[in-house]
């Protein structure tokens, strides 16, 4: 089975409030909601990909030196194995503005399970919520 690497971001305002992306319709797992990041590509780093997801995808800056390791989703789907380090990031440049999903929204850790999220989220919901 083909290992795919992921990375994602929990961005984290003053009031520790996470941020949380909405796929949009024509996306694999639409309608659904997830942190923000994405593949790995060949020759980055999962900081590095980080790096470059969030100006693509949320229009912020940040710097590899404020992404600090969280934990980690490793999920089976029917076509291949994800593994998914989350960061924690804490300090970045700009406004997150949704370029490419269909809504964003800052959630109260607790709260993260009313938000329904591919599978291979759930550890991370529930890891959020008793760490933060």
């Amino acid at each position: 089975m083909t290992i795919v690497l992921v990375a994602a971001v929990a961005l984290l305002d003053r009031d520790s409030r996470v941020l949380i992306a909405r796929r949009t319709a024509n996306t694999s797992f639409a309608g659904l909601w997830e942190f923000p990041g994405g593949k790995v590509k060949s020759g980055e780093t999962p900081e590095d990909a980080l790096m470059r997801e969030m100006d693509e995808e949320l229009g912020i800056g940040t710097w590899s030196s404020c992404l600090a390791p969280l934990s980690f989703a490793s999920h089976s789907y029917e076509e291949f194995h994800l593994l998914m380090p989350l960061y924690a990031c804490r300090k970045w440049t700009g406004m997150p503005l949704a370029r490419i999903h269909s809504e964003l929204k800052w959630v109260r850790p607790e709260r993260l399970a009313d938000f329904p999220m591919p599978p291979a989220n759930n550890s991370l919901k529930a890891m959020l919520r008793d760490w933060l």
